[in-house]
């Protein structure tokens, strides 16, 4: 049973009570958003004509140095909705064309958008439910998402204890991310696409490739072959910036060379990997940034 009484919806298990003080994430007891927008951006499979209905959650329980959202994730600009509202916010998606629910970095307030969806439902709300997350969610917290989510699209950002410590402040991130993503596996099941190539049901995990760790990346592709085959869809995305506190960490303030991306790819063909996203061209660009200005948030 997840609770914000004694929290312990990530690894972290802060277990205070939210309705009284936050935890380590810096969230309290009510959502907050920092924009409701139609993001063109997303796998294809997951945008559609005008994009996928991204809502993007203030705080993470992460702190990556190189965070592109730092604004939201770690200095928590954003503003707080009720469940009632966060419900509201969902139908309005759906009213724009949206071609999927994309809940970005919702692991902190999974039991407000539980209780939302079933708000949302009640009066109509249908599109698939993408759970957009940093894969550092407790199995229990994933669990409790069965029903509501169609498609879990976790970023497996390491393998290494050393450099998910420097770089994201979690030593254990890879034990407790494969956990959780085995689990989304389990509940979601193989991926399943329309006829018309979005993704209905299954897991995408993304991998962003990071300057100098391309062998860690390849241990990446190494264990996700072996634990799920062909069974997921990956992304492998090229798009280092190095932005917010990267410089202050060895060899992380460049971009990636194209030798450092390809090398991935070319690991992943060597598998046989062939559900696989890669990316082309100039991603590495603070223009693809969003604006986080409170956009669609307040009714």
């Amino acid at each position: 049973m997840i609770s914000l009484e004694k929290c312990e919806l990530c690894p972290r298990r802060c277990g205070v009570n939210r309705h009284e003080s936050a935890g380590f994430c810096g969230a309290g007891d009510k959502a907050r958003v920092a924009l409701v927008s139609l993001h063109p951006w997303e796998e294809p499979c997951l945008t559609g004509a005008k994009g996928a209905g991204t809502v993007f959650f203030s705080y993470c329980n992460l702190r990556c140095c190189y965070c592109q959202n730092h604004e939201i994730s770690h200095e928590g600009k954003g503003q707080e909705v009720t469940d009632e509202r966060l419900a509201e916010i969902f139908l309005e998606q759906q009213q724009r064309g949206a071609a999927t629910l994309d809940l970005v970095t919702p692991t902190h307030y999974v039991p407000q958008i539980i209780h939302a969806l079933d708000l949302a439902r009640a009066k109509g709300f249908s599109l698939p439910v993408v759970y957009n997350s940093g894969a550092y969610d407790s199995v229990e917290t994933i669990m409790s998402l069965r029903g509501y989510v169609d498609i879990f699209l976790p970023d497996l950002k390491y393998v290494d204890e050393v450099s998910a410590a420097e770089y994201s402040q979690a030593a254990d991130y890879f034990e407790q991310a494969a956990l959780a993503i085995r689990k989304m596996v389990e509940i979601a099941g193989p991926v399943q696409f329309a006829a018309d190539g979005r993704m209905t049901r299954g897991v995408l995990i993304r991998h962003l490739v990071l300057p100098g760790h391309r062998h860690e990346s390849m241990r990446a592709l190494d264990w996700l072959w072996q634990e799920f085959g062909d069974t997921v869809q990956l992304s492998l995305m090229n798009q280092y910036t190095p932005m917010y506190r990267a410089a202050e960490h060895k060899g992380m303030n460049r971009r990636l060379t194209t030798f450092e991306y390809e090398s991935v790819v070319d690991h992943a063909v060597e598998l046989g990997i062939t559900h696989c996203y890669v990316q082309e061209g100039q991603t590495a660009s603070e223009r693809f940034v969003p604006d986080f200005d409170g956009r669609g948030v307040r009714s």
